[in-house]
């Protein structure tokens, strides 16, 4: 007997081990055991189970999120939906993931050890609190028991007191002796009553007793209830803060069989290989299968290891299709008589179009066979560019000689408007060249016409003379002559257009060989971009290694071309690493005056820069000295474009030099303004009071004043040398 079927919705699948294997699509679980069919159902119960219709199916509601807990620290935040899964969120980038990435592990985990200190504390309080309930409902039930105790007692006590026979009611006999028989009845019957009381209390107590264990019974279960509840409530929140996954059962695998079973989760849930890992994990993070691996990094390369295959099948089947579509021989022909309709047409402009193009890159084993080949085609477009010309023409002759208007004396003008709607009008392109045919044509017909006419009388009659001269003209000659100029004329045309055609054939020529220049430079320069990074590299060390590339054998510059090329490269890239090392000097230098021996020399040495251009610590130091005194230059015109700026200096400075007093020896008070106190005022006396220190007072919050506060005599010195250097002012006061 064989195996039993399987239950619905379970399927079986060999293992990379050959183990068979059971996978449920529903449930999404798998299993190696063999899973076995239900009990079968009775027919009376299937036929009821038939007859009853199927519940209703509710919607499923839309999964939302329940719970945002931003996590310390981070800019992301733990998101709980309503199913219970948990995804991460980045406020910033805007991106959620459904795994805990790793620049957050430690803070979540740290977060989670809270969260369950912090349940376990509301749990211990709610403990302690279920205990003082319980402690304050057992002595609140001690209490009510001595109550309900006190009250009997003093209930007994109150019955026993009714009982009793007063004083003044007991009579006093002078009897001396009592009958035995009385007083065992009286001493019998306080004995019974004694014992009824003490039943009584025993009943009592054993009845209060009851009561209170069945109240401490009570409250015991429904601690126990509480807490058990409790239990669940935090089993249930486990359970929801954890991914619902249902594992396999007996399940022991590789690696390599847990890399190939994921694998294969990946092809069954048609995962996109050029989707990313964060987009395409919610497709199958909930299958059993994603956990088959033990760590997030394994399925990570799992999944680029899928992904690399898929790309590749996808691309290799696609390269299958279209080469099964069609020829590619077929497809670069194709290519070029769709695409190159002018013989103008560079094949670098036209190759840098279509590189990309499949039809293009499709043939030929590389780049020279296809330009080879486009080459052929331009010299075959062209024959056929010049067939179609030279039939053209002489289909235009054909319509002129048809049309019988192009006679000695016609007018191009009125013979094309009887022409221009035949078809070999317009297969001529050009206007000035059919109205140039037109011309050659009438040349080569112009005496036809007139030999051909036989003169008339006024009777109707042929004369004689005319008919017996005509006779003797020779036809055969005269149409041999008609030939020889039309041939003539013709092939005059042609060496003119020969001639016309070879000067636009050497333009394009030239054009294209400064182009192709051009393209050649460029083209080198990227070699060389590509080649050589190292600053100090010389032609002769490097030459072995451009021999290997393709660029440079196939180059047509000159050697003197290529070494000018070489060198300049060379000097870009020194003068790139000097930058950044005269950018360190300036880091670590900030005054004019900074030694060298101040500088951090050796992490200076150790630098980029330092190293890609070899400098030692003697060259480093000449280095530093030929930046300091560029520098100081620089600054130095700086200092003396700021004493030209400033306008306070140059007024004072001028004025300071003007002869007598102002410029006719005095200056009206009008002009001065009310404030003036004398009638005349001497402006070089004003100039002379404003010294050298309130210049400095204006000039001392410009940094290229201060770039020079190690050497204020000198600066001092530039500032005086500057102000003797000023002419005086030409016309600085009015004269009146």
């Amino acid at each position: 007997m064989g195996p039993p079927p399987l239950p619905p919705g379970w399927t079986e699948h060999p293992s990379p081990t050959g183990q068979p294997y059971y996978y449920n699509a529903a449930t999404q679980e798998s299993t190696y055991v063999r899973p076995l069919p239900a009990f079968p159902i009775l027919p009376q119960a299937a036929m009821a189970a038939a007859a009853t219709p199927p519940p209703a199916q509710k919607k499923k509601k839309k999964e939302k999120p329940l719970v945002k807990t931003p996590v310390p620290g981070t800019d992301w935040i733990r998101v709980k939906t309503t199913e219970g899964n948990i995804f991460y969120s980045h406020k910033v980038k805007k991106e959620s993931v459904w795994t805990v990435p790793e620049e957050i592990r430690d803070a979540v985990a740290a977060l989670e050890r809270e969260e369950e200190e912090k349940r376990e504390r509301e749990e211990r309080e709610m403990k302690e609190k279920a205990e003082e309930e319980a402690k304050r409902a057992e002595e609140e039930r001690i209490r009510e028991m001595e109550r309900i105790k006190s009250e009997v007692q003093d209930m007994v006590g109150k019955r026993k007191a009714e009982e009793t026979v007063p004083l003044d009611e007991v009579v006093v006999t002078k009897k001396a002796k009592v009958d035995e028989e009385d007083e065992g009845e009286e001493q019998e019957s306080e004995e019974e009553e004694e014992e009824e009381e003490e039943e009584w209390q025993r009943e009592a107590a054993a009845q209060l007793a009851a009561e209170a264990e069945e109240e401490k019974r009570k409250q015991e279960e429904e601690r126990k209830q509480q807490e058990e509840e409790a239990k669940r409530a935090k089993e249930a929140e486990h359970v929801r803060g954890k991914a619902q996954i249902n594992m396999p059962d007996k399940v022991d695998l590789s690696i390599e069989e847990a890399k190939a079973l994921f694998k294969t989760l990946l092809r069954e849930k048609d995962v996109n290989p050029l989707h990313p890992w964060d987009m395409s994990l919610p497709l199958f993070i909930s299958d059993p299968r994603y956990v088959l691996l033990p760590s997030v990094a394994a399925r990570k390369e799992a999944f680029d290891e899928y992904c690399r295959d898929r790309a590749r099948e996808l691309r290799q089947s696609q390269v299958k299709k279209e080469k099964e579509a069609a020829n590619p021989k077929e497809e670069f022909e194709h290519l070029l008589r769709d695409e190159v309709k002018s013989t103008r047409t560079s094949w670098t402009e036209w190759r840098r179009q279509w590189k990309k193009d499949r039809r293009f890159y499709g043939w030929g084993r590389d780049d020279r066979e296809r330009e080879k080949r486009f080459r052929e085609y331009l010299k075959e477009l062209g024959e056929k560019k010049r067939a179609a010309a030279q039939k053209a023409e002489a289909d235009f002759f054909t319509l002129l000689n048809e049309s019988g208007i192009a006679k000695p004396g016609a007018v191009w003008k009125d013979v094309k408007r009887k022409i221009v709607d035949d078809p070999r009008y317009d297969a001529v392109r050009s206007s000035s060249l059919r109205e140039e045919l037109f011309n050659t044509y009438l040349k080569a017909h112009s005496g036809s016409n007139a030999s051909d006419a036989v003169p008339v009388d006024k009777s109707g009659e042929l004369h004689e003379g005319n008919e017996t001269k005509g006779e003797g003209e020779d036809k055969e000659e005269r149409e041999r002559r008609r030939r020889e100029k039309k041939e003539r004329a013709v092939r005059e045309r042609e060496e003119k257009v020969r001639a016309e055609r070879s000067k636009v054939e050497a333009a394009i020529d030239r054009s294209r060989m400064g182009l192709n220049k051009e393209e050649g430079e460029l083209e080198y320069r990227t070699m060389l971009v590509d080649a050589i990074r190292d600053p100090l590299v010389t032609w002769d060390s490097v030459l072995p290694q451009l021999k290997t590339d393709p660029r440079f054998s196939r180059s047509a510059l000159p050697l003197n071309r290529q070494l000018h090329l070489f060198h300049e490269h060379v000097g870009a890239l020194q003068s790139k690493h000097q930058a950044s090392l005269h950018a360190l000097f300036a880091s670590h230098s900030p005054s004019l005056a900074t030694p060298f021996t101040e500088l951090p020399v050796s992490s200076i040495l150790s630098s980029l820069p330092a190293t890609k251009l070899g400098f030692d610590i003697d060259r480093l130091e000449h280095e530093y000295d030929k930046w300091q005194r560029e520098r100081t230059h620089e600054a130095r015109l700086a200092f003396d474009q700021m004493l030209n700026e400033n306008a306070f200096v140059e007024f004072w400075g001028r004025l300071g030099k003007i002869g007598g007093k102002g410029v006719d020896e005095s200056i009206k008070v009008d002009d001065l303004g009310e404030d003036a106190e004398e009638e005349q005022v001497d402006m070089k006396a004003l100039a002379q009071n404003v010294d050298l220190k309130e210049m400095v007072k204006v000039l001392k919050n410009d940094k290229r004043y201060l770039m020079f506060d190690h050497i204020p005599e000198q600066r001092e010195e530039w500032l005086r040398n500057y102000l003797a250097q000023l002419p005086p002012p030409k016309l600085s006061v009015h004269v009146l």
